[in-house]
């Protein structure tokens, strides 16, 4: 059988959910033609339904060296990524796969864009954990310092100053600052609460908070440094509903700007997001 014959093979073995026999079709496919980008990222996309994450990258990268235009290479290498959990490389590919889509006018509908935003979401949420686990370290290692250092006190007191008055006073003391420091991480733990960005802030070609949004005449919102790098870079067209689109016609959304602006002056830690 030749290299396209083993692939249509591997395909209906793929549609049938036969993935590993798939895979072992695309192998003897590229091992006819190895410089077939496309027998790597079919074989790789078996791998994903495998859960092969470490052998979807390799067969990625491989196809990528191939195919530096390669949409569907990096689209599987960010999903490898970010099952491993390395968000930053898997956010990377995914940006990387949306730019040569866009580019390529090849239409993946939300599925990229939508990968993206999971990648960042749980990237994030990695961040807020770790954030989390050490807040409650700190509290509970404080916490800790001021009893030591009530019983240090108490203990030190000589066997015929150590009044009841003066027990009494230096734990009221001690008990008055753990309840502050309680009190402070309450409020802490309550603005933790309220962390995450919500998506309708976030530009639908970065994917990150707006800074200064514009409206299409179709009623897409984006950023504006973004809409018009792709005007300039790509087409005189909307990048999601493809309408002819240039830049005179996009009018400030001064309402979503107001929103952003309220929104990440209450919450400073949104710029980093």
């Amino acid at each position: 059988m030749s290299g396209v014959e083993l692939k249509e093979q591997g395909n209906r073995l793929f549609a049938a959910r036969q993935y590993e026999d798939a895979a072992a079709c695309y192998s003897k496919a590229i091992s006819q033609n190895p410089s077939a980008a496309i027998y790597y990222t079919n074989r790789a996309l078996c791998f994903l339904k495998l859960q092969s994450w470490t052998k979807v990258v390799t067969d990625c990268q491989k196809a990528i060296e191939l195919d530096p235009k390669s949409v569907k290479g990096y689209y599987f290498l960010g999903q490898a990524h970010l099952e491993q959990k390395n968000y930053d490389d898997s956010i990377t590919n995914f940006k990387r796969a949306h730019d040569l889509a866009r580019d390529q006018k090849l239409n993946f509908g939300d599925d990229i864009a939508s990968e993206i935003r999971i990648a960042k979401k749980q990237r994030w949420s990695t961040f807020e954990e770790k954030r989390i686990t050490q807040e409650i370290e700190l509290q509970t290692y404080v916490n800790r310092l001021i009893q030591e250092d009530r019983e240090r006190q108490i203990s030190e007191l000589s066997s015929d100053s150590k009044s009841e008055e003066e027990v009494e006073k230096i734990t009221s003391i001690a008990d008055e600052r753990l309840c502050q420091l309680n009190e402070l991480f309450a409020q802490v733990d309550d603005r933790r609460k309220k962390r995450d960005v919500p998506e309708y802030l976030c530009g639908k070609i970065s994917f990150e908070i707006m800074r200064d949004p514009v409206i299409t005449p179709s009623g897409i919102t984006y950023d504006r440094k973004n809409v018009e790098e792709h005007l300039q870079r790509v087409g005189h067209f909307d990048p999601i509903t493809r309408a002819e689109l240039t830049s005179d016609r996009l009018i400030p959304n001064l309402a979503m700007k107001e929103v952003i602006d309220c929104f990440l002056e209450e919450n400073g830690w949104a710029i980093d997001y």
